[in-house]
């Protein structure tokens, strides 16, 4: 088994509406690559996933509130895409704080789809490059950040991809980016 995230615990940050696969598949990378997850959402208990925004695709069970956690405990974040999911992520004001204090303290950020929407909420996109999915892109630019349409982008910290077509590139760039940040004490 892989081992070049071991010693590392990678906080996935999301809620209901989460899209299944834009969950599963990252969690599973960084699992694989020996990586502990941490699912944190707003609220306690389980979350709804979907499929393509629209259709139900099961649950998953929260680990911890965000709220009730600190960004020093974690390596690194990922925020699952969703529609849904990343709305309502951008309104609750302890997942945003937290996703800004993650990004100001230079720790590795990754987004996919529609996860850059609480980017913009947390006020960090500003002379950023990013993609996302292309409903997300004038948001982005009002916001500041220079938008790009490509697999993954990586700017400083902040990892963006655009949709679940580009979810195999996603993961790697994942896996490699975290395993170059120093694992907390």
């Amino acid at each position: 088994m892989p081992t070049e995230l071991q010693g590392r615990k990678i906080a996935f940050l999301a809620t209901d509406g989460v899209e299944k696969v834009e969950l599963e598949e990252p969690r599973a990378a960084v699992q694989d690559a020996g990586g502990q997850v941490e699912l944190l959402s707003v609220n306690s208990g389980e979350i709804a996933a979907r499929n393509h925004d629209l259709e139900p695709a099961g649950t998953f069970a929260v680990d911890r509130v965000v709220g009730d956690a600190r960004v020093d405990e974690f390596d690194a974040l990922v925020i699952p895409g969703g529609t849904v999911n990343a709305d309502k992520l951008r309104l609750d004001e302890s997942a945003v704080a937290f996703v800004r204090d993650f990004v100001l303290a230079g720790k590795p950020v990754a987004a996919i789809c529609h996860g850059p929407w609480v980017l913009v909420e947390a006020d960090v996109v500003k002379n950023r490059t990013l993609t996302s999915y292309p409903s997300l892109r004038t948001d982005l630019r009002n916001a500041g950040a220079t938008v790009v349409d490509q697999q993954v982008c990586i700017d400083g910290n902040l990892i963006t991809s655009r949709s679940p077509k580009d979810l195999a590139a996603f993961c790697q760039a994942i896996t490699d980016q975290f395993a170059t940040t120093p694992a907390h004490t």
